[in-house]
């Protein structure tokens, strides 16, 4: 499934835009990314795109200047890192999603967004970046379900449906800031990624989701916060790496990542 987006910026262009400057975004939420060891380093476009990196050297207000492991809302707390430059629309992970969960052809769990981006005159790039759930640390889906049909894990903050509950109002995918719901027509309820909590990362034992470990680029790294071995601990705590989140302006606290390579 792709949207051509002919106005969207290459992630590279961002480097090129005027950094608003930290000290306009709260306190509060500077420290909330602390706590999961990342640091803004720059608010670019009124504020909807924030850069993070990683903030173990980084001397701040936690802890006396420490970044203490281990805290976490979570444990596992899982995350997936998306390396963008690295898609290459095979669309592997869509299939594997697909069979993995028994996903309707109504809908997906995950997409992938095509953008045509001008590089030169005359030419034009296409870049593709892979969406899916977010499993926001406060989801504005959770919070605006009158039945409690979605609801975050208490052990390790996937965002998860109970189709029993739900019935069907939608307003959940109104919610969404990452259009990342559908409504499955054959149950008549809501589907959407759940980081294959019953299918795969069981299987693995929480190790990796049906997307990630189908993808041949290594695109979707999946991995737990709380655990520096994991692929996307490693990763997000890479010296110099520098990534970035989808729609911070709403404050919901996403848990996936972007990154160039």
């Amino acid at each position: 499934m792709k949207v051509n987006k002919e106005e969207s910026m290459k992630i590279e262009d961002l480097k090129k835009l005027r950094n608003e400057g930290v000290e306009n975004i709260p306190s509060v939420e500077r420290r909330q990314f602390l706590q999961f060891g990342l640091a803004i380093t720059g608010v670019f476009l009124g504020g909807t795109v924030l850069s993070l990196t990683s903030a173990k050297n980084v001397e701040g207000a936690v802890s006396g200047g420490k970044i203490l492991d281990g805290n976490y809302p979570y444990n596992p707390h899982y995350t997936m890192v998306i390396r963008e430059k690295h898609c290459i629309d095979c669309e592997k992970c869509l299939v594997a999603c697909r069979k993995t969960n028994n996903v309707s052809i109504h809908g997906y769990r995950t997409t992938i967004l095509e953008r045509s981006v001008p590089v030169a005159p005359g030419e034009r790039e296409r870049i593709f970046m892979p969406i899916l759930c977010n499993h926001c640390n406060r989801p504005p889906c959770v919070r605006v379900c009158p039945t409690s049909a979605t609801f975050k894990d208490k052990v390790n903050g996937i965002v998860r449906m109970n189709i029993s509950k739900c019935i069907g109002c939608k307003t959940c995918m109104a919610a969404c800031p990452y259009n990342a719901r559908f409504f499955d027509e054959e149950i008549r309820a809501i589907d959407k990624c759940n980081f294959c909590y019953d299918t795969k990362l069981k299987e693995s034992n929480g190790k990796i989701t049906a997307c990630a470990d189908a993808c041949p680029a290594n695109v979707r790294v999946f991995g737990d916060l709380t655990n520096p071995e994991t692929p996307a601990y490693k990763l997000i705590h890479s010296a110099g790496k520098v990534f970035w989140v989808l729609r911070p302006e709403l404050n919901s606290m996403p848990n996936v990542f972007y990154v160039e390579k």
